[in-house]
């Protein structure tokens, strides 16, 4: 299948842990057959940061959304908190912590990423999302 060729994919998880790991081999096997084998070791590092997120800081359920499209891979989670984010630390406000890290690698490692408040037919919650774009 062609670089060029659109597609996406949503993955519901439960809220759970495990949710991660699955998340993860998911994707891999998505890019896998879509001819994307350069992304997997830093689209696994990016979604399970965001979907780790999604599922230790909420209390429902969550879901994954990989897209390609024009050369750009977007990795987002879902989640039913509305709460943006907690925003990304410095590198050197990392070495003072245990915890945190999470944001502070999907800045690192993406070229960019963002998030949206959700409220849509009474549900709530927010997109996190992040980008890769092919050099």
């Amino acid at each position: 299948m062609p670089d060029s060729e659109s597609w996406e994919y949503s993955l519901h998880i439960p809220n759970d842990l495990r949710a991660v790991t699955v998340s993860r081999r998911t994707l891999r096997v998505i890019l896998a057959l879509h001819g994307l084998a350069r992304f997997v070791d830093v689209a696994e590092l990016l979604a399970a940061e965001l979907v780790s997120n999604a599922v230790r800081h909420t209390k429902g359920p969550a879901a994954m959304r990989v897209r390609w499209a024009e050369g750009v891979l977007r990795i987002g989670a879902w989640d039913a908190d509305p709460e943006p984010p907690e925003p990304p630390r410095s590198w050197g406000e990392l070495k003072e912590v245990e915890a945190g890290r999470g944001m502070a690698l999907v800045r690192a490692c993406a070229d960019v990423w963002g998030w949206q408040p959700l409220a849509r037919e009474g549900d709530r919650g927010k997109f996190v999302w992040c980008e890769i774009r092919a050099a």
